[in-house]
């Protein structure tokens, strides 16, 4: 076993980010999505109670951030409780959206201190755009939207996911430059969910999951990443959280997580580049102080 994975199987970390799935449902039907969502799937098995006592104990246990993710996290009735429960909790929160779906009183809580906006683009022609996302119009909503959070002042930042060529993503990281969007990353489709050719690969992985960061799915289950998804960890609903981290299941689903490289990961083609050099849509972080969570 690689040293690098030796070492965080042998000490488990608490990780510093959580990500939240709290719903399977999603109002598009990307042909990439490593979750597989889609409309009329639901919100999973954990209650607004089950998401508030995990957001309480995480904080306490040391994670500093959550992010509130979907499927799309937007059509959760209680996202807007759930930002204000972590922000209660003294944690940084960021919601991972399609931004084609923004109440105004979604508009309030993403400009709350302390509350940060991502999201994913795919092309500046909106016929590209939405054949990634399988939904007509879905560009001028996402677009139109970016350029509302901008004009907010909003914590904001799009993650390019190359679909169709590399030119086309360059030319929509230039886009969203010029609409305002000073932290934007790119990455390429990862063989996991929809985009899978068969069994997924863990060394589609970026290395880092489950030290950095963690996730529970929408039934509970822990797993180092939203990607890693089949690697299981226990479920929170079962277990508390901070005994999960320390038990020996984790352990294995670590130990099937790849060592990250010391350039990009997984390899040098799908960093162009990330906001801190190594992880993933819808992972990244920036990684300099001050806090990018905190406004």
């Amino acid at each position: 076993m690689p040293a690098a994975i030796a070492a965080r199987v042998d000490a488990p970390q608490v990780p510093r980010t959580l990500s939240l799935e709290i719903t399977y449902g999603c109002n598009l039907v990307c042909g990439h999505c490593y979750a597989e969502s889609a409309p009329g799937l639901g919100h999973g098995t954990m209650s607004l109670g089950d998401w508030y006592a995990l957001i309480d104990l995480a904080a306490s246990v040391g994670v500093a951030r959550v992010q509130l993710i979907g499927g799309e996290a937007a059509l959760h009735p209680d996202l807007p409780a759930l930002v204000r429960h972590a922000l209660g909790a003294n944690l940084g929160v960021e919601v991972y959206t399609n931004l084609t779906f923004v109440t105004d009183t979604l508009w309030e809580v993403y400009g709350l201190p302390g509350v940060s906006v991502a999201t994913s683009y795919y092309s500046p022609e909106p016929a590209a755009h939405d054949q990634a996302t399988g939904r007509r119009g879905s560009h001028a909503k996402t677009r139109a939207n970016i350029v509302k959070a901008v004009e907010l002042g909003l914590t904001l930042r799009v993650a390019v996911i190359e679909t169709a060529s590399e030119a086309d993503a360059a030319a929509a990281e230039a886009e969203l430059r010029v609409l305002g969007v000073t932290r934007v990353g790119r990455d390429r489709v990862r063989s996991f969910g929809r985009a899978a050719a068969g069994a997924p690969d863990p060394a589609g992985l970026c290395g880092h999951c489950g030290t950095t960061r963690a996730a529970i799915l929408p039934d509970g289950k822990l797993v180092p990443c939203g990607m890693g998804r089949w690697l299981s960890g226990g479920n929170v609903r079962d277990t508390p959280l901070d005994q999960l981290l320390a038990g020996e299941q984790w352990r294995t689903a670590l130990a099937a997580v790849p060592a990250p490289r010391a350039a990009c990961k997984p390899d040098d083609d799908s960093c162009k580049p990330k906001l801190d050099g190594g992880d993933c849509p819808p992972a990244e972080q920036q990684a300099c102080q001050p806090d990018w969570n905190r406004r």
